[in-house]
């Protein structure tokens, strides 16, 4: 593979996730209202088409929680066929935590939402991210980041094995 289809192709946590694409403390008052905010800046960063969002949303309501994968944190997601048009993640924390209707792992306070161009190309970061945040120091260092430039320390410290040399 040549760089520049690594480029295109690639889902690095480090190329993905931008100061634009985090926000710490975020004020909500339910889970369609952090899945809004969480996807405005996928949408704001043109990594994915407004459908993109609605289609994350729609897909709650039906399945259920399913995208609440850990206490406290949910990973939410669509079709790339859906209004991907990068390979893109954002990150947001929540001032106070909001039921997204989980048995066991509501209130949920770290929402996170990506977008793949397909169905293979994400699935080596979401490992990593898995693995990250099975780790409590890190989600504590997430969860007590109080500005958006230091949630995308907190995260992206988190993932040193990912990170170029030289940043």
């Amino acid at each position: 593979m040549n760089k520049s289809d690594d480029r295109n192709n690639s889902f690095s946590l480090e190329k993905v996730l931008t100061l634009e694409s985090v926000k710490a403390k975020a004020s909500v008052e339910s889970w369609e209202q952090a899945a809004n905010i969480v996807g405005e800046l996928l949408i704001n960063s043109k990594k994915v088409e407004p459908r993109y969002v609605t289609r994350m949303k729609q897909a709650l309501a039906e399945i259920g929680p399913y995208v609440v994968v850990a206490p406290g944190i949910a990973l939410l997601h669509a079709r790339p066929e859906d209004g991907v048009l990068e390979p893109c993640i954002s990150l947001i924390t929540l001032d106070t935590p909001v039921d997204f209707g989980h048995s066991e792992n509501d209130p949920v306070d770290i929402v996170i939402a990506f977008g793949a161009t397909n169905k293979i190309t994400h699935i080596p970061a979401l490992k990593r991210i898995a693995d990250q945040l099975s780790e409590s120091e890190i989600v504590d260092k997430i969860r007590s980041a109080k500005t958006d430039k230091k949630l995308l320390e907190a995260f992206l410290d988190s993932h040193q094995d990912v990170i170029p040399e030289g940043n």
